[in-house]
């Protein structure tokens, strides 16, 4: 069965009638589902079922935001409210081991909640390192302002993920942090030298290197390449990713939908996928936009599709035992109730 290099959106609530035909013409290789898509636990598990149905596999991935803090898409009245990244880099500060214990915590709540719904993929954690001066749209989403408290805290998360389920993916490889701009919003330049990035940006992504998944970074990095960002960058797909970094795991790009990426839709796909992007990601719904990236993406094949095959087989067959009630009480006992709904 052909299935197309690509992770798509939906419009709504539940699939429409072009969409579920679309999806069974297309069979991307997985979805991602946000804010727009959720109602109700019922609704969301129905929802998730249509898309597997749609493309007839029952393992096909579907992707969420579920960070904490300012990018949740699941949350109160029928999931619980979590904090950004920073608030588990700031607990308890002379006590790393705590830290640690309740990021991965953290991080197995959300796998619980996630699994319940079906779904198996978290863009969780984010591995950027801030630099200070940066742009705020990484800001307290990073667990901490070093690359050790970024990755210390970063594997804490994937592992909790992990044992409950779900597959986590390190964003935005090779480092969103010293970028001056949104790339939601325009293309960030960074101007850093390649031993300065290797020394602080790549580094987390180095520890966490045998994650089963990544997301790129549409930012350039002069050092590397002058002209293109990561996502469609043969030189740090090369160079960096698979080189410095020695990540071999699915890459997949951010969402080709941002600014920061110029082109119509099928050649922003080509170009993420000629550059070494094993998927690429849209994630907005439009028809119109998902048929051009279909276009551009291609047949999963390949080194590819051994990635993707390879990610997929990291999802355990049964999540490790877990009291979800006594492990929420014990998570906001040490945020002291600031984020129990």
């Amino acid at each position: 069965m052909s299935v197309t290099a690509a992770i798509l959106g939906c419009s709504g609530p539940q699939l429409t009638s072009e969409e579920r035909a679309f999806f069974r013409r297309v069979k991307p290789w997985g979805f991602i589902l946000f804010g727009r898509n959720v109602q109700s636990p019922d609704q969301v598990r129905a929802l998730v079922e249509a898309l597997r149905e749609a493309v007839a596999r029952a393992d096909a991935p579907v992707l969420i935001d579920q960070e904490g803090g300012r990018v949740q898409r699941l949350g109160p009245p029928n999931w619980g409210r979590y904090p950004p990244g920073r608030a588990y880099g700031d607990l308890a500060g002379n006590d790393p081991l705590l830290r640690r214990e309740i990021t991965r915590l953290g991080a197995r709540l959300m796998a619980h909640d996630l699994a319940a719904l079906g779904i198996n993929v978290d863009c969780v954690p984010v591995l950027d390192v801030p630099d200070p001066a940066g742009h705020e749209i990484i800001g307290d989403r990073a667990y901490g302002r070093t690359p050790d408290e970024v990755a210390l805290m970063g594997r804490a998360a994937a592992e909790g993920l992990i044992a409950g389920g779900v597959l986590p993916v390190v964003k935005h490889i090779p480092g969103h942090g010293r970028a001056m701009s949104d790339s939601h919003l325009e293309l960030p330049v960074v101007d850093a030298s390649f031993e300065e990035l290797d020394a602080r940006d790549f580094a987390p992504f180095r520890v966490l290197s045998d994650m089963p998944m990544a997301m790129t970074a549409h930012v350039i990095y002069s050092a590397i390449d002058r002209k293109r960002p990561a996502t469609t960058s043969k030189k740090v797909m090369r160079r960096v990713v698979r080189g410095a970094i020695g990540f071999d795991g699915l890459v997949m790009s951010d969402d080709l939908s941002m600014q920061a990426l110029s082109g119509d839709f099928s050649e922003r796909a080509s170009a993420s996928r000629a550059a070494g992007c094993d998927v690429v990601l849209h994630c907005n719904g439009d028809m119109a936009e998902m048929k051009a990236v279909v276009a551009g993406a291609g047949v999963l094949k390949g080194r590819a599709a051994r990635r993707a095959n390879a990610a997929l087989a990291r999802i355990a067959r049964a999540p490790e035992p877990f009291d979800a009630v006594e492990g929420r009480a014990r998570f906001d006992a040490a945020f002291d109730g600031r984020f129990a709904v």
